[in-house]
């Protein structure tokens, strides 16, 4: 792995592809974790005396009114304050103004383009890694640093584009994701996996890939009910992922001892977080109830298997975490794993703004910060991010 230590890059104009796809309200960042991930790197290049351009996405854009509220101003500010420094900003993403800015820049100076996915608008630019948008970014600097782990999964004009043109290596960020990752690939035993979130669909490729290599899968949230159908239990108005049961059928099939299901569940008659809900075994749920979460039962058999882990792998909550009362078994199994100090990787996504929002982040081994690329990395695809660079 190449990483910024490897490259000379002091004295030099850097450009660093950074994950700032941050949530804001009202021009106010929500949650700016994204942007402190991003901080190590940035400032080691600034100890280099380094010129640094600083690109990233923000949203998607499909049309002109999705220019103003994507926005990456408001990031510029916040970075200036994070990193004590005035931060430029270049409401530009290529042309004269903004390379006559990048002329005009000092040693130490830090200058973040706007939003990478305004060149979307015309064409898909950014997204499609077009080759001459790639390579004029990459003019604009002599080193390229790729610390945009959320991204990485994508082959985009501003990672993989410019890859292709500079002498090019992984920022701290993506370093220590990729490093915490790679435990996974040959995993200690034994190796326990948690599976949440919705659909089936979502996780085909990760279950096919970690089964042959975990001791158990661990199925709980909204896709735990496609699983139960496949088995033959009546699940009422849960989420049903139908095209996938045959998927389910078969891989319960194959591997029977190490998919492990509820054997209860919190049920009620309406989608929301009002109703009063049930705690019912599996064999029990009615015709006009749903799922929401997984049982107290489920949860201590879920602790049992557990306790002796090697390593654990968790993705997606097991509930509607979304509804305070179908969070608790989540915020109960995560709590137990960082009380009896179990080594867990958070599988990005849902499950790690779960363990910010209950307080448990900081506490367990591995937080990632990738959703969609976590996820392609536990299904043992090549990521173009990486393939660039390797």
């Amino acid at each position: 792995m190449k990483t910024l230590k490897d490259l000379d890059i002091s004295n030099k104009k850097v450009i660093i592809r950074c994950d700032f796809n941050v949530p804001i309200k009202d021009g106010k960042i929500v949650d700016d974790t994204r942007i402190q991930g991003a901080l190590d790197t940035i400032k080691y290049c600034i100890d280099k005396n380094c010129k640094i351009i600083l690109l990233s996405h923000l949203g998607r854009v499909k049309e002109e009114s999705d220019l103003e509220k994507n926005d990456l101003y408001p990031v510029s500010i916040r970075l200036s304050e994070l990193l004590g420094k005035n931060v430029l900003f270049s409401k530009k993403t290529r042309g004269e103004e903004l390379e006559e800015m990048i002329n005009q820049m000092n040693p130490q100076d830090v200058l973040l383009i706007q939003n990478t996915r305004y060149e979307d608008l015309d064409g898909k630019k950014e997204s499609s890694n077009d080759s001459e948008l790639g390579k004029y970014w990459a003019s604009l600097g002599e080193v390229f640093v790729n610390d945009a782990f959320g991204t990485i999964h994508r082959a985009h004009a501003s990672n993989v584009g410019i890859a292709s043109y500079l002498p090019s290596c992984f920022g701290f960020l993506v370093e220590k994701e990729l490093n915490a990752l790679s435990i996974l690939d040959n995993p200690p035993h034994p190796f326990i996996v948690i599976l949440g979130g919705a659909k089936v669909s979502d996780k085909i490729g990760v279950i096919k890939n970690l089964v042959k290599k975990a001791d158990k899968i661990l199925i709980g949230g909204g896709m735990a009910f496609t699983f139960l159908k496949a088995e033959g239990y009546s699940i009422g108005k849960s989420l049903l992922d139908e095209e996938n049961i045959d998927f389910c059928k078969e891989i319960l099939k194959d591997y029977k001892d190490k998919i492990i299901l509820p054997v209860d569940v919190a049920v009620t008659n309406e989608y929301t977080n009002e109703e009063e809900y049930r705690q019912k075994e599996i064999q029990e749920i009615a015709e006009n109830e749903m799922g929401l979460d997984i049982g107290e039962k489920t949860t201590n058999l879920f602790k049992d298997i557990i306790n002796d882990s090697a390593i654990i792998m968790w993705n997606g909550p097991l509930g509607v975490y979304e509804f305070d009362q179908y969070k608790k078994n989540t915020c109960e199994l995560l709590k137990y794993m960082v009380d009896k100090n179990l080594k867990v990787i958070l599988g990005g996504g849902d499950i790690v703004a779960a363990s910010e929002e209950a307080g448990y982040k900081e506490k367990v081994y591995h937080a990632s910060t990738g959703g969609g690329a976590t996820l392609e990395y536990l299904e043992g695809k090549p990521l173009p991010g990486i393939e660039a660079i390797k």
